[in-house]
């Protein structure tokens, strides 16, 4: 197979990331692993599509430090027509791009969109993802495994619900990603909500949302693989995020840590309920993102932490991702007539 990985930039890339194992697993396995940052697409005169694209030149790699040091290399640069491609893997964050370049924001899923046109598997499935750009797309799961959510502008309707509360709540915004702009609100911080609500709307909506008691203990990223949990010899692909430092965030870019966890039947119950939609709607690879017996998250554009779940249970899961590719790719030759949604996570 030829696969394409779409990265915000791939100056950026760092090699413990999941895109870069999964890029090195799929080497390993024979294949052909491209990256192509999130600018780097052209729209041909012709109606042809096209990237500049790196790939690292060595037959194989052993070292995910070394193929990443191969393909930010400038020089293996090569313009490639996209329609040679096999899978084209989006695994750009848009909220990364969000302040300093929004408009990238939309191309990753309307380049994704032309892509698929040409018969090229596109995961996640990028119609899909256009409607998942905002937080809102997480209030189009069963209410019973979200916390109880208001989504608003209006300042008296946020001092309402966070009152109904009982005082305590989280506030974000609606776009982002990454624990960026996220507020505990409680006897310490209700002084301050006012002034909270006016900075997180100056840029958009106001997401506020129940607190729930165990985020103490952080909570569990867990990888569903074509709306099952992933999985190898019966070990999960997940693990706990924690903050020892108090914060709420666990994200690890917020300075969360991993350790290892075990997956509940509890857990295995909100994959079930979320499983219908997550197939419907072609997400081929999600990370969600569990506090006790509630979804906090579904990260469906770039979840990462793939390494964390293979240092902390002893698997490497990337090859059996690998794998389903192969047979998704080996299904659309003998049937193209399967539209990339379906097959996404066929």
């Amino acid at each position: 197979m030829k696969i394409g990985f779409v990265v915000n930039a791939i100056e950026t890339e760092q090699e413990y990331y999941t895109t870069n194992r999964l890029a090195v697993a799929a080497r390993q396995m024979g294949h052909e692993a491209w990256f192509m940052g999130i600018g780097d697409f052209s729209y041909q005169p012709d109606g042809t599509l096209t990237a500049k694209a790196r790939a690292g030149d060595a037959a194989t790699y052993r070292s995910a430090k070394k193929h990443l040091a191969d393909v930010q290399r400038p020089d293996v640069e090569q313009l490639i027509a996209l329609e040679e491609f096999d899978v084209v893997m989006l695994r750009n964050d848009p909220a990364d791009d969000a302040e300093s370049a929004p408009w990238a924001n939309n191309a990753g899923v309307a380049f994704g969109q032309l892509i698929a046109s040409t018969g090229v598997l596109v995961v996640n499935d990028p119609t899909s993802l256009a409607d998942a750009l905002s937080k809102a797309y997480f209030q189009h799961f069963p209410e019973a495994v979200r916390p109880r959510t208001l989504i608003s502008r209006d300042e008296e309707q946020i001092n309402a619900f966070v009152d109904d509360l009982g005082g305590k709540a989280v506030l974000k915004p609606l776009q982002g990603s990454g624990g960026a702009g996220v507020f505990l609100i409680d006897d310490k911080e209700s002084p301050n909500l006012n002034q909270i609500i006016e900075a997180i709307a100056r840029d958009g909506y106001v997401v506020a949302q129940e607190f729930l008691p165990d985020a103490v203990n952080g909570d569990v990223r867990l990888f569903v693989m074509n709306g099952r949990p992933l999985e190898v010899d019966g070990v999960y692909a997940a693990f706990r995020r924690v903050n020892s430092s108090g914060d709420i965030r666990s994200n690890m870019s917020a300075g969360g840590k991993a350790v290892k966890v075990k997956v509940t039947d509890e857990m295995l119950e909100l994959v079930e309920v979320v499983r219908p939609k997550l197939v419907s709607d072609g997400m081929f690879l999600v990370g969600l993102d569990i506090v006790g017996d509630k979804l906090m998250e579904i990260n469906v554009f770039s979840p990462g932490g793939l390494g964390s779940a293979q240092e902390l249970n002893g698997v490497d899961f990337a090859p059996r991702i690998i794998e389903d590719l192969e047979r998704k790719v080996a299904t659309r030759l003998h049937y193209p007539e399967i539209d990339n949604r379906r097959l996404a996570t066929s």
